[in-house]
């Protein structure tokens, strides 16, 4: 299964912004835009204006980094999202909402993304009682999320609950927390993705 493997703070400083890839590290101080806001490399060349092209393909690179998706992933995503009904963009982010590891992040079961896309690829999360190890499954109204019954498992998930107390939970989503577990309440919908994404960028470049 593959995964990007680097230093996820240099995607943060390359998008110019916070991607909250670190988790709770990402409101302190050590977060790595706080300390150098400027894109990694040696030779970084100073700010210059931005062709059409550059700033659709930076909108899609922020989207896949956010979400944890590599490029083919990201292009399945996008031809299911051309085939069913409406605004293919706003198709695409409810997809991408629906996968399961953003949903176990989203239910504040995990500190960060890396962690919940962990705790589903190891078998270590429920959906409707059965075992799921595939952090791109789809969600469905109804479905409930909840983590392994396994002292050690639910020991992580109780630490990342008291880490993201205070964090809301998405409408389209019924968390409990005490319970280490959710629902899905119905569909995301455009207006319930958290992230600053500019999807027509995205459907400009991927429909070239």
């Amino acid at each position: 299964m593959a995964r990007f493997r680097g230093s996820v703070c240099k995607l943060c400083r390359r998008e110019g912004m916070k991607l909250f890839l670190k988790g709770q590290r990402c409101f302190t101080e050590k977060c790595a835009i706080n300390r150098r806001n400027y894109p990694p490399g040696v030779h970084t060349r100073p700010p210059r204006k931005n062709s059409a092209y550059c700033l659709q393909l930076r909108e899609k690179q922020k989207a896949k980094r956010i979400y944890g998706v590599l490029e083919r992933q990201f292009m399945n995503m996008f031809r299911r999202a051309e085939r069913q009904k409406g605004n293919t963009g706003a198709n695409l982010l409810v997809l991408l909402e629906r996968r399961l590891d953003n949903v176990v992040l989203m239910l504040g079961l995990a500190n960060s993304r890396f962690q919940a896309r962990q705790l589903v690829a190891h078998g270590d999360v429920r959906v409707n009682r059965k075992k799921i190890g595939i952090p791109s499954y789809l969600v469905r109204p109804g479905d409930e999320v909840a983590i392994k019954d396994k002292d050690n498992i639910k020991k992580i998930a109780t630490e990342a609950v008291e880490l993201n107390k205070g964090q809301p939970v998405p409408e389209w989503l019924d968390a409990e927390p005490s319970q280490l577990r959710g629902k899905i309440v119905q569909l995301p919908k455009r207006e319930d993705v958290p992230h600053p994404i500019n999807e027509q960028l995205i459907v400009e470049l991927c429909s070239k």
